[in-house]
């Protein structure tokens, strides 16, 4: 017997301009910016804000003064504050698990209306004290005496004054993300020309679809505060202007002797926000709202991070084809993030590989061949910039609007993660 399955309405998406750490938002936090995104974005769809039911939002560097930032955020945007919110911290898919959290819950008839995105300042890194000179710290705050706050310092040396920063390297494999894409650029033999040729190509796009206002309706204007005398209305990492012969002069990053990756060909540090409005297919019908598109199917993975950290789109995507009915080769608008050029090119590679397909993912046959001109056609995460929390969300709501630029019917994104996690979604046009 036939029974109607419902679905989940991406209604539509914001994100603030991203900027390059230690600039425009220099002295902003992951919270600054959370709020700012979606007190526009809820401002720009007009719908009443008694009718959000959850927010959702993805954050990597905790903001230490209020680590739940989701519910900091509905307290600090005129929300109604019964509104429940919570954080989710899951690597670089932290909002497409936002997202997807979101979305399960109105396919489960528990919600109609949910914010779902994710913030990040990397300007704002928590830096700690040694462990020794925290302990003194505590010591001395228990003391009612000032010589015997005074005592409680009495064993620290110079070393422990040291800040302690936080680790970039995992933990498992004592690699860092560049390091790790590294490895896969050697595995997989591809090359600094091929990489230098997708990051321009990234620049190029980011550039061209700014000056065009392709991204318009998807990025707001952030007057900065507290002076608000800094009025930021783009991008401001794209380089429109590099050339491939530019991008040879740089030296590797990672492997200074042999490496192949350089500031040219991964993304920057980056602050910024991203955030979506997600609603069930009746209440968009109820409110005569017209969505930017639809999630059809989604999937998480993971692999062992000793192999190829980064390949995890790749365990993820046939789940996530299976769940949609449909093939690759039916999808039309592909956006791929781009932590490293050298990382999108070896997702690829995987992804064309029968032999992959048949070793690593118990499958016959490849997932399916993918043109590197053929997706990011406004660029990606190299040129546009990547908060970790956030980037999710800025690809989910680019995809929905080139759905309706273009008018194809389907869409994908792959996000890959620390940890050797992966994300896939496949999202449609009504």
């Amino acid at each position: 017997m036939w029974q109607y399955t419902p679905r989940v309405a991406v209604v539509r998406g914001l994100r603030t301009p991203f900027a390059k750490s230690g600039t425009h938002y220099a002295r902003l936090t992951a919270l600054d910016l959370g709020k700012m995104v979606v007190t526009e974005l809820l401002e720009r769809s007009g719908i009443d804000p008694m009718s959000v039911q959850e927010l959702i939002f993805g954050n990597v560097i905790p903001f230490v003064k209020a680590p739940n930032i989701a519910r900091e955020i509905v307290l600090g945007t005129g929300l109604p504050r019964r509104i429940p919110g919570y954080t989710i911290s899951k690597a670089c898919t932290s909002a497409n698990q936002a997202i997807t959290s979101g979305a399960d819950l109105i396919f489960r008839g528990y919600a109609d209306v949910v914010v779902a995105g994710g913030a990040e300042s990397l300007s704002d890194i928590p830096i700690l004290f040694s462990k020794n000179f925290s302990d003194a710290l505590v010591g001395a705050s228990k003391q009612k005496s000032m010589g015997g706050k005074l005592g409680a310092f009495s064993k620290i040396r110079p070393k422990d004054l040291a800040p302690d920063a936080p680790a970039i390297a995992e933990s498992t494999t004592g690699l860092t993300m560049g390091e790790s894409a590294e490895k896969m650029a050697k595995e997989n033999g591809i090359t600094r020309e091929a990489q230098d040729k997708f990051a321009l190509q990234s620049h190029k796009r980011a550039a061209a679809a700014t000056a065009s206002g392709r991204f318009k309706d998807e990025v707001m204007t952030v007057v900065v505060p507290p002076s608000f005398d800094n009025i930021v209305e783009t991008d401001n990492l794209i380089r429109g202007d590099s050339t491939l012969e530019g991008m040879a002069k740089l030296k590797p990053v990672f492997d200074r002797k042999f490496g192949t990756i350089t500031a040219a060909n991964a993304s920057p540090l980056t602050d910024g926000a991203a955030a979506v409005l997600l609603m069930s297919e009746e209440k968009v019908k109820e409110l005569g709202i017209k969505p930017i598109g639809y999630i059809r199917s989604y999937a998480y993975a993971a692999t062992d991070p000793f192999d190829q950290l980064l390949q995890g789109p790749v365990f993820a995507l046939p789940t996530a084809l299976e769940r949609a009915k449909i093939a690759l080769s039916d999808i039309k608008v592909i956006e791929m993030h781009e932590a490293f050029a050298a990382q999108v090119l070896s997702n690829i590679q995987w992804m064309g590989s029968k032999k992959i397909a048949q070793e690593k993912l118990g499958r016959s046959e490849a997932i399916g061949d993918i043109d590197p001109e053929s997706i990011n056609l406004t660029g990606g995460s190299i040129a546009l910039g990547h908060p970790f929390g956030a980037t999710g969300a800025r690809i989910v709501t680019t995809v929905c609007n080139e759905l309706q630029r273009t008018g194809e019917q389907y869409g994908l994104l792959t996000v890959c993660a620390a940890g050797g996690m992966g994300s896939a979604m496949i999202l449609e046009r009504e």
